[in-house]
């Protein structure tokens, strides 16, 4: 029982690459890379997505 399976691996490994991919892309949008800690937050990420979606961003300035 102290052992991880081979699925669990499976399972964990696509959400850290999710989150490495987000850490990438979220200072192109004008955000800190630590929102990307987020991702791995099973209730935190769908936060995150509501208030990305829902804000300014500060690398886009609205347009005039």
């Amino acid at each position: 029982m102290g052992s991880f399976s081979l699925f669990h691996w499976s399972v964990f490994f696509p959400f850290i690459l999710a989150a490495i991919f987000f850490a990438r892309v979220l200072p192109k949008a004008g955000f800190s890379s630590w929102w990307a800690l987020l991702a791995l937050v099973p209730v935190g990420n769908i936060i995150a997505l509501w208030i990305f979606a829902f804000t300014e961003w500060p690398a886009f300035p609205e347009r005039q």
